[in-house]
């Protein structure tokens, strides 16, 4: 069953009437109905295409959001192999917001890491939707000196709307986890790519895409607060999410314009969620070409050209 979002009402509805018609004409083998099914489906389909033409930012971080869009697990399921997780921050607990373990990508070891929101009402809520607590930075933090330790590329799948900001996540030291997990992904001396493959928001997905190479799927984003939040502080009225949105520059081409991110990856019409094997197998072709840009490099010019890369990204902003 799809799950349609709020703009596709229509498109909803016209594919809706077009299955109407199979079920019934498989009910009576004497009805024909391929004809009028065949011509719903053409107008469904330029409908389609009209839709994701020009999405709206706002419309972008509805789709990013889509709860059938491929989560941390589906990419790791589909595109790695021989993946051992690796659970706890040896300090507190296991944070499940935050998976991740060693594998190979492509036949390459590699340490993986990632913000998983679960796919179902029971998962999402073990998961916490994907909003990690200080355990999960600091579990993070592990994974990444371990890459370090043994020479490993680190891959960061990023899907989260922030950081979870409870009383009990800011009295263990959240904003502390995330500024030292930040930190180490500066400070590693092997290639670093992360994926914007959802929502990356906040400090939260900072923390995870501090990298050498930042790729966004075209349909996800990327922002300093959501859409809401912000709305919540400028406006004090979350309705103008809208509004929000736009000011944010929160899609992947405006952040390809400011240097912020490296690549954009296309997703299959209507969003990764209508086709999400086409979706994975692209972030793999992504990611796969990304690591070997870094072949044969040493961890001082890793280390190095990956601070200047942040250091120049203020100035590339302004001047765009």
């Amino acid at each position: 069953m799809t799950n349609y979002l709020d703009f596709e009402k229509t498109l909803a509805e016209i594919e809706g009437k077009a299955e109407e018609l199979r079920a019934i004409a498989r009910q009576n083998d004497a009805m024909d109905v391929d004809s009028e099914a065949g011509a719903l489906d053409v107008k469904a389909a330029n409908m389609l295409a009209d839709l994701y033409k020009n999405l709206t930012p706002w419309r972008k971080c509805q789709v990013a959001r889509h709860p059938d869009r491929p989560h941390c697990s589906d990419y790791i399921s589909a595109l790695f192999t021989d993946f051992t997780p690796l659970a706890g921050d040896r300090n507190y607990a296991e944070d499940l917001a935050v998976m991740g373990g060693l594998a190979r990508l492509d036949g390459r070891p590699v340490v993986v890491l990632g913000q998983e929101k679960g796919n179902d009402t029971k998962s999402r809520i073990e998961r916490n939707f994907g909003m990690a607590r200080p355990e999960g930075y600091r579990k993070a933090y592990r994974l990444m000196d371990l890459a370090d330790r043994f020479g490993l590329p680190l891959v960061a799948l990023v899907d989260t709307p922030g950081a979870y900001p409870g009383k009990g996540a800011e009295e263990r030291g959240q904003s502390e986890a995330i500024a030292r997990a930040t930190e180490k992904s500066l400070q590693i001396g092997v290639p670093v790519v992360s994926v914007i493959v959802g929502e990356g928001g906040s400090g939260g997905a900072v923390a995870f895409a501090t990298a050498d190479r930042v790729i966004m799927l075209e349909h996800s984003v990327y922002s300093v607060i959501s859409p809401e939040g912000c709305a919540s502080i400028l406006w004090k009225d979350p309705d103008k999410m809208r509004e929000a949105a736009e000011a944010l520059r929160l899609t992947a081409q405006d952040l390809k314009k400011l240097g912020v991110i490296d690549r954009i990856v296309s997703e299959p019409l209507g969003g990764a969620h209508r086709d999400r094997k086409a979706a994975v197998d692209a972030v793999g072709v992504a990611l796969t070409e990304a690591l070997k840009e870094f072949d044969g490099k040493d961890a001082g010019t890793l280390i190095a050209s990956r601070r200047q890369k942040f250091l120049d990204m203020g100035a590339k902003g302004l001047a765009a």
